[in-house]
């Protein structure tokens, strides 16, 4: 197979005229394995905890107008509001309702804003890799995606003074190649998939990786909600007290289930005023449940591995 991403296989033939063989290799080759959803509750989340809460902010700023070629004031103005404003009201949050926190960094955010790291370190946050400059993974060969992850993690690494352990790759756009990039690359987690609510590791060509995913979803990220196309028809169309009333009830499930909540939230769209004081609200109500854990990615990932015998990952 070419060496290029197609979101499908490279072949001649119609999807529809495909035989077995080849939609199960497109299928397998990314797939859930095992959940890691320990039997023994009082095992299953860290500190014997009811339900694990993870909050991440995916800090991308100007970079996904920078990744389009858009480069107008105007445009990178509303990237810039994520660092200038959002984040130090984000953190000064994040400290007044005791929660660590995973913010995915795009390479190039990471070095227009450097400030902002220093900001989630001494928060005592995760540090986390989500590409170089917010690249669509599938329209990448495999080369540029492994230099592409290789170089943000380096600068990560230089910026923060720890080394990632985890991704998120932009937009969560998972191409062919990206798992056999983050196996090179030794990351010991991914939380870009949505094949489960819980936990899972995931396989390769049926093969167990020993890559844990923490899963995400899109009614639990912000973007959907709020964003905005000034030049096309995409349009804010819930208000943050309806989008609110979305997450308290994803978090009342997770909890009855025993389970993760997991949201994603970008500082340039949720940094506003009446969308911080939705999430400040959130934040207060789940702290009523005495049962709960609060944690990083990377964090849960570390007890997950002492729960779980999992293959070497490479």
């Amino acid at each position: 197979m070419s060496s290029q991403n197609p979101s499908l296989s490279s072949t001649s033939t119609e999807p529809w005229q495909w035989p077995e063989e080849q939609w199960r290799s497109e299928v397998n080759r990314v797939r859930a394995g095992r959940s890691l959803v320990h039997d023994d509750v009082t095992r299953r989340w860290p500190e014997q905890a009811h339900c694990a809460v993870l909050i991440a902010y995916d800090s991308d700023h100007e970079t996904p107008y920078l990744r389009d070629g858009q480069t107008s004031p105007g445009s990178l103005a509303q990237g810039e509001y994520g660092s200038r404003v959002a984040v130090p009201r984000i953190l000064e949050m994040l400290a007044r309702h005791e929660v660590p926190t995973s913010f995915y960094v795009p390479a190039v955010s990471a070095l227009l804003h450097p400030h902002d790291i220093e900001g989630y370190v001494s928060g005592g946050h995760e540090v986390a890799v989500h590409g170089w400059i917010h690249e669509r993974n599938t329209s990448l060969p495999y080369e540029a995606e492994l230099d592409l992850i290789g170089r943000a993690t380096d600068v990560l690494d230089q910026l923060s003074g720890t080394r990632p352990t985890g991704i998120r790759t932009p937009s969560w756009d998972f191409s062919q190649s990206t798992l056999k990039v983050i196996r090179e690359l030794g990351f010991a987690y991914d939380s870009s998939l949505m094949a489960d609510d819980e936990p899972y590791e995931l396989d390769a060509d049926g093969e167990p990786t020993g890559i844990i995913e923490i899963p995400v979803e899109w009614v639990r990220d912000d973007a959907p909600y709020f964003m905005m196309d000034r030049f096309g028809g995409l349009r804010p169309h819930l208000s943050p007290r309806d989008v609110e009333r979305i997450w308290i009830d994803e978090f009342d499930a997770a909890h009855a289930a025993g389970g993760v909540f997991e949201l994603t939230l970008h500082p340039h769209i949720s940094g506003h005023r009446s969308r911080l004081s939705m999430v400040d609200r959130l934040l207060t109500y789940i702290r009523t449940f005495d049962d709960v854990w609060f944690g990083t990615h990377a964090q849960l990932t570390d007890h997950l591995k002492a729960q779980f015998t999992l293959p070497t990952a490479t």
